[in-house]
């Protein structure tokens, strides 16, 4: 059976990370792809784990040699992929998850049409300013730049395979799960 690659893209503040810490937990034959980005680590984040940390002229020479299968710029930092990793971990065999933001995933079918994409949406935009303002990681700047964001992610998601509602942890990995085994 052929890998694939499966992007799971969401607002800010959705949940993506802790429905996929679920999904991993339960479906260790997955493994979750490591990003690039130019922001710097959150508390107890390492790189090489959560994301490979490079400075603004190591992403712009990822960028200008073509190295990434998708990049984008959020709330002023550069998010990407390296190419060659995912090509590396999917002829190993291995079934990868991807968590972008979704520009960078609509970037990836662009280049990978066999890549599954998955929206996961916050069950109201009340709900998802509460949950930024509660992790008190981002100044009111940045929270504000990122409930703007969220429009236009909604309205890029329509281009999505699946979508998932993350009003219910558990419900959601459930469908992630349904939603990996028939794809």
């Amino acid at each position: 059976m052929d890998k694939k690659l499966y992007v799971i893209s969401g607002s800010s503040g959705v949940g993506k990370g802790t429905v996929l810490k679920g999904f991993l937990d339960r479906n260790p034959e997955f493994m979750l792809s490591v990003s690039c980005t130019t922001r710097a680590p959150r508390d107890g984040e390492r790189d090489g784990v959560n994301y490979f940390f490079l400075t603004k002229e190591e992403f712009q020479t990822c960028i200008d040699n073509d190295k990434f299968l998708e990049w984008a710029e959020f709330a002023g930092n550069r998010y990407g992929t390296k190419k060659k990793y995912i090509h590396q971990c999917l002829s190993e065999g291995k079934n990868v998850i991807l968590e972008i933001d979704t520009k960078g995933a609509l970037q990836v079918k662009t280049k990978m049409p066999e890549a599954v994409l998955i929206f996961i949406a916050p069950p109201s935009l009340e709900i998802l300013e509460q949950r930024l303002r509660g992790r008190h990681t981002e100044d009111e700047e940045t929270i504000q730049k990122r409930l703007h964001e969220v429009k236009q992610e909604l309205a890029r998601a329509e281009k999505f395979d699946y979508k998932i509602i993350n009003d219910d942890i558990n419900k959601a990995i459930s469908e992630l799960e349904d939603i990996v085994k028939n794809a």
